[in-house]
């Protein structure tokens, strides 16, 4: 399996940076990876209770996907046995589902990743466990605003650069911080490819963006300073100071005119408060 999506990806051809140029065809695969994704991500919300396990959303999020007849693409990655990363509070990313339960309160961050017919779908999104404190409320709003500010930026001509200074300086004018140590990434065929996508940059710069370029866009935000540190699991990153983080991504696809978005909500809840 590993050695025939390789060779799948060696399709198409390369820009200057090392970027996939996918076809007008492949745009079907990412949609159907990533509409399954975000399926299961709705699906998932009503396991987010106060009293609950973060281990038995994972394994409710496990059965989804078997159920769909696809397979995770984070089971065996680089020796991760999830079908998600859960990331709770002051946690930035990579969270691994424990026995720990969910307090009234707690914010968290589901990060899903589905492999259908060899292509990977690739999403996160926000939840919160019983009442949303006043000051997390605002920061998942500036997180998901980020995102789709970004986004926004997502057309031929344009560069990585625009991608990125549109979400920090959105970002920095709310007073809060852009991590730097994590990234979006090229998918498609593989889980992880060129480029690397910075939430951070000046506009201008960059690789420029292209038609049948894929690739994620996934801020973390924290309320805090932007500093990390990874845990001695070494997966579990945290904020150096404690401060709430939240995070979302889309995969997204680069078309003639503008960004198509692999990874929509189908139910339009892709933003913990909208109904």
């Amino acid at each position: 399996m590993m050695e025939r999506s390789v060779n799948n990806e060696l399709r198409g051809r390369l820009t200057k940076d090392g970027i996939r140029i996918y076809d007008s065809a492949d745009f079907s695969g990412m949609h159907a990876a990533g509409a399954l994704a975000a399926r299961i991500l709705d699906e998932v919300a009503p396991y987010v209770q106060v009293g609950q396990t973060t281990e038995a959303i994972d394994k409710a999020i496990t059965d989804m996907v078997e159920a769909a007849g696809a397979k995770s693409a984070t089971i065996g990655y680089k020796g991760y046995q999830h079908a998600s990363c859960i990331s709770v509070n002051h946690v930035v990313c990579h969270g691994i589902p424990s026995a720990k339960t969910l307090k009234d309160g707690d914010i968290l961050n589901i990060d899903v990743t589905v492999i259908v017919d060899g292509w990977f779908g690739d999403t996160s999104r926000m939840y919160v466990a019983g009442k949303l404190p006043r000051k997390a409320e605002r920061l998942i709003q500036v997180t998901h605003d980020a995102l789709m500010k970004g986004i926004e930026m997502v057309r031929p001509g344009n560069t990585f650069g625009d991608i990125g200074h549109a979400i920090q300086s959105y970002v920095e004018a709310h007073r809060m911080s852009v991590v730097r140590d994590f990234c979006g990434h090229g998918l498609g065929r593989v889980f992880h490819a060129p480029p690397n996508v910075l939430h951070y940059g000046r506009p201008g710069t960059g690789a420029l963006l292209e038609e049948g370029m894929f690739f994620t866009i996934e801020p973390m935000v924290n309320l805090g300073r932007p500093e990390t540190k990874t845990l001695a699991d070494d997966w579990t990153a945290v904020t150096r100071d404690k401060s709430l983080s939240a995070q979302f991504e889309h995969s997204v696809g680069v078309t003639s005119d503008g960004c198509d978005i692999f990874t929509l909500s189908p139910s339009g809840r892709f933003h913990p408060t909208y109904d």
